[in-house]
């Protein structure tokens, strides 16, 4: 059960992760909004720049999450395989 509780505390340290970034990016598609309406190109290609990295930061993020994921499951099946034996 260590072993999972490990996988799970993981996992969620990258949900905090994940809804970090998620916040930041609504964030910043706000201020992209807001520079569009100003028609500031500089600012909003730099915004624009940010809000792609972030981007990929999140997707990355959530391909680590679903292998934890599948993990914590595989863990969780491999205890209660060892239990019922």
């Amino acid at each position: 059960m260590n072993q999972f509780n490990r996988l799970v505390s993981e996992q969620m340290k990258t949900m905090e992760k994940l809804l970090y970034i998620q916040a930041e990016l609504e964030r910043c598609q706000e201020i992209e909004d807001e520079l569009r309406k100003l028609q500031n190109a500089t600012d909003l290609e730099s915004i624009q720049d940010d809000i792609q990295q972030m981007k990929k930061e999140l997707r990355e993020i959530q391909l680590i999450f679903e292998r934890q994921t599948e993990e914590v499951i595989n863990s969780y099946r491999d205890v209660n395989l060892s239990a019922s034996l």
